[in-house]
């Protein structure tokens, strides 16, 4: 079989919302297809799929507003929490 999951973390260097970075990765069978950083605020692929997956997230801005604002929307919720 195959097996197809993401993971999304918050990396946290103190409670400051500028000090923290949002990551969410792809993979397929093990292998990290494409992330999405907030520190470099766009998509980075790691495969020829994942790069051209990548090249379209970030061609579209709406795409990439929605991400961009995950840092505050899940990041932050999580500072209490965590």
């Amino acid at each position: 079989g195959y097996l197809y999951y993401n993971t999304v973390r918050c990396d946290f260097n103190s409670s400051d919302l500028k000090d923290i970075e949002f990551i969410r990765s792809e993979y397929f069978n093990k292998l990290e297809l494409t992330r999405f950083s907030s520190s470099l605020g766009k998509f980075v692929g790691y495969t020829e799929f994942g790069v051209k997956q990548a090249e379209n997230w970030n061609k579209d801005p709406s795409v990439l507003a929605a991400w961009r604002a995950q840092k505050e929307t899940y990041c932050k919720h999580n500072i209490e929490v965590d």
